[in-house]
């Protein structure tokens, strides 16, 4: 399969959009091989398993959603390194991120529009504030108004608080829906005020969420605990060290001193900060 890798002049104009809007779209992205192969990944995994719709609002009564995609299919841990993508992110928070969750959100028909929210208002961080996650949703369909396109409400990224979250449709907000052809990625800075369309298709919106979070910040899905061994150890390492198999700069993450990327068989490459700042000393 051919390797699409985002240009530098891309990323800048995507950067610009991002501080701007909070959001923008890399339009049809996703190579036709892999966005075929994520499909009929998806599709496989539901037959294997009985997920069925959740049963609360913000998940969705009509919505069937899958968690921890990386355990179920190996065609899923193309999502996360994809190089289309990546880049950007890295250039957003930095090369140490991790990799927070990347779940399957698919609003069946009737699902009714998500309560507005922002992916980090449970972080006690006093808003606007430097970026410390990123969302992006690969659209494994053609994301419409109709079918429950994703609705933001842009520069939201900017304000000074989070919206209030009471498990209701909120109506009061301008918001316009992030609409793309399938094999296109929105990608979205996790205080912007979002969330699902009301579908009034007939048909089902695939998505899968990838969402990135900070070297130092807590993941939303625990991928050491949630992943059996003998399938991390068959990841490529940098999906690995996404997975919080790494040290963030030095210190944050180490095992007894120790890159815990040695679990898996590999060899760290770094040093531990003290090892770092010896050396400096000396020199």
């Amino acid at each position: 399969m051919k390797t699409t890798t985002i240009s530098e002049a891309a990323i800048s104009d995507h950067l610009s959009r991002l501080d701007r809007d909070g959001f923008t779209v890399l339009e049809n992205a996703i190579p036709a091989e892999l966005l075929a192969e994520l499909k009929a990944a998806l599709a496989a995994i539901e037959q294997e398993h009985n997920f069925g719709y959740r049963d609360t609002a913000f998940e969705g009564t009509h919505t069937t959603r899958i968690y921890n995609l990386l355990s179920y299919h190996p065609a899923f841990a193309k999502i996360p390194v994809f190089e289309g993508a990546l880049p950007l992110i890295e250039r957003i928070l930095d090369p140490g991120l991790q990799l927070s969750s990347l779940s399957a959100i698919c609003p069946g028909p009737g699902q009714q529009p998500q309560p507005l929210h922002s992916d980090s208002q449970m972080i006690p961080l006093p808003r606007p504030h430097v970026p410390i996650a990123v969302n992006s949703m690969w659209a494994l369909s053609d994301f419409r108004e109709e079918n429950g396109a994703t609705r933001i409400v842009p520069g939201s990224h900017l304000a000074d608080h989070d919206p209030d979250y009471d498990g209701v449709y909120d109506s009061a907000h301008d918001v316009v829906c992030a609409e793309m052809d399938a094999g296109s990625i929105l990608v979205w800075h996790s205080t912007l005020w979002h969330g699902g369309g009301h579908n009034r298709s007939q048909a089902r919106r695939d998505g899968i969420a990838c969402y990135y979070c900070a070297g130092w910040l807590r993941q939303q899905e625990n991928q050491q605990l949630g992943i059996e061994m003998e399938r991390l150890r068959g990841f490529p390492r940098r999906l690995q060290e996404l997975c919080g198999f790494s040290v963030y700069r030095g210190i944050y993450g180490h095992i007894e001193n120790a890159d815990p990327i040695e679990l898996l068989g590999r060899e760290r490459t770094g040093k531990m900060v003290w090892q770092a700042s010896d050396e400096v000393r000396k020199s």
